[in-house]
């Protein structure tokens, strides 16, 4: 069940939804002010890179998208 963040472009609220399936119908409206005006938020994670208990560390790939482009993709340790 995905948790996405909203922000009220009139009064800078913001906000999560949590979607219980896929098709859930949303009514975007602000529930400070009832503006309709909205934008999703890039959510933070509280995902510390380092080392974990067993030692592995996050590795992190760079390699080349298209043509003047990277892109990086994370491995985080954790359970198989």
């Amino acid at each position: 069940m995905p948790i996405f963040e909203f922000r009220c472009l009139i009064c800078g609220n913001v906000f999560e939804k949590l979607f219980n399936t896929r098709q859930e119908e949303f009514v975007a409206l602000c529930p400070e002010c009832n503006a309709e005006y909205l934008e999703r938020v890039i959510s933070r994670t509280n995902y510390i890179m380092g080392s974990s208990q067993g030692g592995d560390k996050t590795k992190l790939t760079s390699k080349s998208c298209s043509t003047g482009n990277s892109c990086i993709s994370f491995e985080i340790p954790g359970p198989e």
